[in-house]
């Protein structure tokens, strides 16, 4: 049996990197998935590989900073299945620059996705979570929430704010039946993370105990647990996936 056979999910940022390995990986256990990102042509990528090996997916294009892009992924997926089982949070965006040289808009442009749109995407699925009596919600962090991280005062903030709403919802929405954990990971081998200096790249793996970049399929398999049945008494938790990096 597929361990989320016939639930449904929404997973923002999946056009590529965790969140289309998440999709793929959904998709594969049966669960219909709803493909989300502000890249039409990568998010519909993705749904179409899912349909491609047998899945049901579609796409639906969406700035998670817009509440009314938010509004509309939730309405389109309740339309099209009836439910909302799962919301994976993972859309996100780095603009990166030490304190002294980071312009507002960096700011206000990483605050506004990172943060505001896990609001936003959330506050827009809860009342059907709600009515139905039971859900998942995963928010991505990271671990420089935990730790901070040189010339991201903007990523930090969000991420850390992430962790401290998630611990908010866990108390308000548990009562509903409705689990909302966050995960925090590390350095993780995606396609951003490919484009750093490869001297970078070696001291990165230097720092991580286990010697090595964590796979974007690695947080997957994470998200898949806290997404099944398996995980119904994990709520509120903040789990780091990082190779032992915050040790």
């Amino acid at each position: 049996m597929n361990r989320l056979q016939d639930k449904v999910a929404i997973i923002t940022g999946s056009g590529r990197g965790i969140g289309r390995e998440t999709a793929l990986l959904f998709a594969h256990e049966g669960a219909k998935v709803v493909v989300s990102d502000i890249d039409s042509a990568l998010g519909e990528q993705t749904a179409t590989e899912i349909r491609r090996a047998g899945g049901t997916a579609i796409f639906v294009r969406a700035d998670v900073s817009q509440r009314a892009d938010a509004q509309l992924l939730a309405e389109t997926t309740a339309k099209e299945f009836g439910r909302i089982d799962i919301l994976v949070n993972n859309a996100g965006i780095l603009r990166d620059a030490t304190l002294l040289k980071m312009t507002e808009e960096q700011f206000d442009q990483v605050i506004s996705v990172n943060l505001k749109g896990v609001f936003n995407c959330t506050q827009a699925v809860a009342p059907i979570m709600i009515q139905q009596g039971k859900g998942k919600i995963i928010n991505v962090s990271s671990v420089v929430a935990l730790y901070g991280n040189f010339g991201q005062t903007n990523y930090v903030a969000a991420k850390a704010g992430v962790i401290g709403m998630t611990k908010v919802w866990a108390r308000e929405l548990g009562r509903k039946g409705i689990c909302v954990n966050a995960v925090c990971p590390g350095f993780i081998s995606t396609e951003m993370v490919k484009s750093v200096p490869e001297k970078i790249l070696e001291a990165m793996k230097e720092k991580v105990p286990l010697g090595r970049l964590g796979e974007p399929r690695e947080v997957a398999q994470l998200f898949l647990f806290l997404a099944s049945d398996e995980a119904n008494y994990i709520n509120g938790a903040v789990i780091s996936i990082d190779g032992g990096i915050t040790v």
